[in-house]
């Protein structure tokens, strides 16, 4: 379905002709018209779909036609990346329309907050923004919620995993109760079904390839133990030949340690953690998506709040400790319908967390044997109480990691 059956106002499509934009992906197809309908909607997408721009464009459409300068529309995420993210992406689509946007979130300093409350203060049509900074200038009394038409909450599952509900539910005290209202979640628990049915009316629902990664990325994983998995990941790096990286790792202080070795043996990467203040953030994010920086070493904080095409490998440095933040790891790969390798560590200590993913997405993921100069490899055993220590058959190593290949596709 091509983005001018939608039949958007002249200066919206005019946004998305100039960005290269033309067909819309499935979620889009099925969001867009239930949002112009005034429905409200409970929606289940993994990232990469274009769920963003399900509900971006028909708002934007909606607040061009309005003419309106005051705060149509609340966008709850549940980082300060993601908000971000979300804001650049109306700058992009809504340039033609004249639309204006803010995002809002903590981590800086007086002077930020001090600029988010006088732009709040002098009218701005859509708010995107994490859920304490959004209450600090709620209680502060400074900001009405008079003229919202629009509540949107994006991660919604990530944000009840941060305990973010009951900030959630004090928000919506906030806000008029006649308003759209839509629920985008990449799963969908029963705590999801339980704020859908609190704060949704008689809501569409659309499901898109729930829980399962996208069909570009070769999936693959090691067996090894821990003392091997620094040695197998410089062999990965130096004979990939991978431009664009993202090394996964459950804890902040791995991070730093996997930074620093990478940086000892000559390779350009940075740590992103939550003991780096705001603006050290934006300049590592900057510099990676600018392409100036090849390898980034992240916690799970950068699972959901990165919106890079390009990036052609995620390694999971640890088997992620919930099998929804593998889908959502892996998923920062093979965006925008290009291909890329997703590569796993398993330790003796993590098959069964590794086996649990392999249920979710209902697949057996190929363990490649380690390197012979590693030596000796933990046998995968999941089911058994007991792991043996085996050595697999050598085989060839050259596997076929993909390449990307990028094709233009809204987010």
């Amino acid at each position: 379905m091509n983005f001018e059956e939608f039949n958007f106002v002249p200066e919206l499509q005019e946004g998305l002709d100039s960005m290269g934009f033309s067909k819309a992906t499935p979620i889009q197809e099925q969001t867009i018209p239930l949002v112009l309908q005034n429905k409200d909607i409970i929606a289940c997408a993994q990232t990469g779909t274009g769920k963003t721009a399900s509900y971006l464009l028909p708002v934007l459409n909606k607040i061009y036609q309005k003419q309106t300068e005051k705060i149509n529309t609340l966008i709850l995420v549940p980082t300060r990346e993601l908000a971000l993210q979300i804001d650049q992406q109306i700058m992009g689509l809504a340039y033609f329309t004249q639309a204006t946007s803010i995002a809002v979130y903590g981590g800086g300093d007086g002077v930020d907050y001090e600029q988010q409350k006088r732009s709040l203060r002098e009218g701005v049509n859509i708010i995107v923004a994490t859920p304490g900074r959004i209450i600090a200038h709620l209680t502060s009394g400074k900001i009405k919620f008079d003229s919202l038409e629009h509540l949107i909450l994006d991660e919604a599952d990530r944000m009840l995993d941060m305990g973010f509900y009951d900030d959630i539910v004090r928000i919506i005290s906030y806000l008029p109760q006649k308003r759209q209202n839509l629920l985008f979640s990449a799963t969908m628990p029963p705590r999801i079904r339980g704020l859908a049915k609190k704060i949704l009316k008689h809501p569409a629902e659309v499901n898109i390839a729930i829980s399962k990664p996208s069909e570009g990325i070769n999936q693959l994983a090691y067996m090894a133990f821990d003392n091997q998995k620094g040695r197998l990941l410089m062999s990965i790096l130096k004979d990939g030949g991978f431009k664009s990286i993202i090394i996964f790792a459950s804890k902040k202080e791995t991070v730093k340690s996997i930074n620093s070795e990478l940086n000892k043996k000559g390779i350009k990467s940075e740590a992103f953690h939550s003991d780096l203040e705001q603006h050290q953030r934006e300049e590592i994010m900057n510099r990676f998506k600018g392409g100036q920086l090849s390898v980034l070493v992240g916690t799970d904080v950068i699972s959901r709040g990165i919106d890079v095409v390009g990036i052609d490998l995620v390694v999971n440095y640890d088997v992620p400790p919930d099998p929804e933040d593998y889908i959502h790891r892996i998923g920062r790969t093979a965006r925008a319908e290009a291909t890329g390798t997703a590569i796993t560590f398993i330790n003796d200590k993590d098959q069964n967390k590794f086996h649990r993913i392999e249920k979710l997405i209902e697949r057996e993921i190929e363990k490649i044997p380690l390197p012979e100069e590693l030596g000796e490899a933990p046998g995968y055993e999941p089911t058994k109480k007991k792991k043996s220590k085996t050595h697999f058959k050598k085989k060839p190593t050259n596997k076929k990691w993909g390449k990307n290949k990028k094709e233009k596709k809204v987010e």
